[in-house]
């Protein structure tokens, strides 16, 4: 009897289980040395057959050279003493992972492992040898240095305490906050916490609240606790402020003597209709020599913002403007990016400019990039400009259509020369006064949007040039390019397989201008076809990020050899920099600055421009749900515009506002994930769901916390 039930004892745990124990056991005493009786002991093994298995796994780590046998039946956990240091990234499902400084393979940390290092902390590891077969283990021994510590969620408060319950995919465990550290925040609050202490013991780390955004659902409740999540302001500090206040509005004349004078010239802005930041205009003139004299000019913000000043450490900080769908968080205080930096229409202003002498033909016969003072003659909407361009009538008239007749020929000549043409629309919601997104519309780009666009991009270009081409065996002065770096070989290789079942063709190989031209060809064959987005959207991923560096390899997706960001300087920090290099290398002749310093303020504005992206891309996702979730149970058609080993991604026609189908939900069959091919098949009946296929849904739930809609498929 005893024999029989050893036996149904011993089956009670495999391998693979009895294998995790015997890890755990040794990571959890990492400096002990361990005998076999006691492991016996401590992981309860009293039947004959798992005690054999037990000692089989032992003798695999020690060939392994996992663990070392010290002496007979004695054991030790081998760390190698190989210790890294690298960034840690944190999974709520335990499944973290170090990527080491200098690159190279991600090493999986378990959570008894982490000691508690939150997100992209900088931590140390202690590097465990590799098993065979296994992935690379290790454990952190240190934080170097924290990344974030503060969170963003929705307050529950209890009688003598309180917890914050996040959404953030990268915190398993909710927040304790002692009662007194609460600061007036009440349940269903947002609120942002600061992690004060995580104890080694403790399931939960322990905050403070810092700051109580308000009642959560609030419209601007949930837009601050966007920017909170992402760790930018909401709040624009009030030192700063009144350090703009003090700038004064007037310009001299002594200011006006120093510069070129185009107050009598034709000169106009052409924004959005919601735009109160007008950083850019165009004048236009012909001269007496038959050319045209067309001007960019640019709010002169550096001339008001000293390097170094209050103002300045502020704006370097922030690195841009940020654009949620409700309201713009400028990197300037509001004094001078709505008023004295602003080019408002019929008030004097203080510009840089690029000015162009041109032939009708669109051809460039000089250029010159000095310091003006203008007077907007006339403030555009697109809209407005675009009735200009269409029905040839209108304020300015002739200067709109002979400025639109250049823009078109320069913007033929970019894409002859290999330039990639992304026409893409966005999607944009009409907003009532609390907030609410009452429809949707999408913004597409227009001629008068490219006319603007284009004499944009010659003027960052020349600037570039000025700075950037110099003669044979001379070395060119550090400045902030905006570069873009060539596609990804094998995400091109991609690209070409998966637009192969659309029946397009893609050439991978050859120069760049082969290369891009091939691209172009496809954008144009998709033009107006239904699965046009969706190959728009993944030849969009094979593309590099465009970023900002002192290094300059050129910019691809424009083919130009030099570009840089100039004429912005309201809204991005890069253009605020190319400014006074600009003025400090073409005044002065001055020397060259610190390539080290403008590499690391390039290196920070590429990684805010991105952070902004992200924050804008959740408020609009934000209003999606808002929008959808007043629509549960309607039906929609759509096409699947992801797919990923959780579910379906699935972009409505209608609005395109994107929702999930979790793969739970397709339960007619066990579906499996092909990466290569991106689709889900199902392994009995062999359904796919491939990405582009056309299918239609039901809305069938709306979380706005978490920014997810969820679809139900309809056969």
């Amino acid at each position: 009897m005893a024999k029989k039930k050893e036996k149904k004892a011993g089956k009670r745990m495999n391998k693979r289980q009895l294998s995790a124990a015997v890890l755990d056991f040794f990571h959890s005493n990492p400096n002990k040395v361990l005998s076999l009786k006691y492991i016996f002991e401590q992981l309860r093994l009293s039947t004959h057959p798992l005690k054999m298995l037990c000692r089989d796994i032992l003798s695999e780590l020690v060939l392994d050279d996992y663990i070392s046998e010290i002496e007979k039946y004695n054991y030790k956990l081998n760390s190698h003493g190989v210790e890294m240091t690298g960034t840690f990234q944190r999974k709520s499902n335990g499944k973290n992972s170090f990527l080491p400084d200098g690159g190279g393979d991600a090493i999986f940390i378990a959570e008894r492992n982490s000691a508690h290092a939150m997100n992209n902390d900088k931590v140390r590891i202690s590097f465990y040898a590799k098993r065979r077969g296994r992935e690379a283990e290790g454990e952190v021994i240190e934080i170097l240095e924290r990344a974030n510590d503060t969170f963003v969620g929705t307050l529950e408060v209890a009688k003598s305490y309180a917890f914050l319950v996040t959404e953030n995919r990268t915190l398993a465990n909710d927040i304790f906050i002692p009662k007194e550290k609460l600061k007036g925040g009440k349940t269903g609050d947002k609120a942002v916490v600061k992690v004060v202490e995580w104890p080694d013991k403790a399931k939960n780390p322990i905050g403070q609240v810092i700051d109580v955004l308000g009642k959560a659902g609030d419209n601007t409740t949930e837009m601050h606790a966007i920017l909170a999540e992402f760790g930018l302001p909401y709040v624009y500090p009030s030192a700063v402020e009144s350090a703009a206040d003090k700038i004064p509005a007037e310009i001299s004349e002594n200011e006006i003597a120093k510069r070129e004078d185009f107050r009598k010239t034709v000169t106009f802005t052409i924004d959005p209709k919601d735009a109160k930041d007008f950083d850019d205009a165009l004048s236009i003139k012909q001269l007496e020599n038959g050319l045209w004299e067309v001007g960019v000019h640019i709010a002169d913000v550096s001339h008001y913002v000293k390097e170094d000043s209050i103002i300045d450490r502020e704006a370097e900080k922030r690195a841009t403007s940020i654009y949620l769908v409700d309201r713009t968080i400028p990197m300037l205080p509001e004094r001078l990016c709505n008023f004295i930096c602003s080019l408002r229409p019929n008030e004097e202003k203080l510009a840089y400019s690029v000015i162009f002498d041109m032939t009708d033909k669109g051809e460039v016969r000089s250029s010159r990039i000095t310091h003006t003072v203008i007077k907007s003659d006339r403030r555009f909407t697109y809209e407005e400009a675009q009735q200009i361009i269409e029905t040839k009538s209108g304020d300015f008239k002739d200067e709109v259509l002979m400025l639109d007749n250049l823009a078109k020929i320069l913007r033929q000549k970019r894409f002859a020369s290999g330039a990639i043409n992304f026409d893409r629309y966005e999607v944009k919601f009409e907003i009532d006064e609390k907030g609410k997104p009452i429809s949707v519309y999408f913004k597409v780009s227009k001629d008068a949007n490219k006319l603007v666009e284009e004499f944009m991009l010659l003027a960052n270009r020349t600037v570039a040039e000025r700075i950037g081409k110099v003669g044979k065996n001379k070395k060119a002065k550090v400045f902030p390019y905006r570069i873009h770096d060539l596609p990804d070989p094998e995400k091109l290789d991609n690209l070409s397989q998966f637009i192969a079942r659309f029946g397009y063709k893609l050439r991978t190989s050859g120069t760049k201008t082969e290369v891009s031209k091939s691209i172009n060809h496809l954008l144009d064959d998709i033009q107006g076809k239904k699965e046009e987005n969706l190959i728009e959207t993944v030849s969009i991923r094979a593309m590099q990020k465009a970023r900002y560096s002192t290094h300059n390899i050129g910019h691809y997706g424009l083919a130009f050899d030099y570009y840089t960001h100039f004429t912005s300087p309201i809204r991005r920090y890069p253009d605020m920099m190319v400014h006074r290099l600009l003025t400090k290398y073409l005044d002065e002749n001055g020397r060259s600055v610190s390539e080290k310093k403008y590499e690391a303020l390039c290196d920070h504005s590429s990684g805010m421009e991105q952070i902004a992206a992200n924050a804008e891309r959740a408020s609009i996702k934000y209003k999606q749900v808002e929008f959808m979730s007043e629509r549960l149970g309607q039906i929609y058609d759509g096409v699947i515009s992801g797919v990923t080993e959780w579910g379906l991604y699935v972009e409505l026609n209608e609005n395109k506002c994107e929702g999930m189908i979790p793969i739970r939900d397709l339960d007619d069959d066990y579906y499996e994930f092909d990466e290569k091919n991106y689709c889900l098949r199902g392994r009995r009946k062999n359904r796919v769901y491939s990405l582009g296929d056309t299918i239609t849904v039901k809305v069938a739930r709306a979380n706005l916390e978490k920014k997810q809609l969820d679809f139900a498929l309809m056969e």
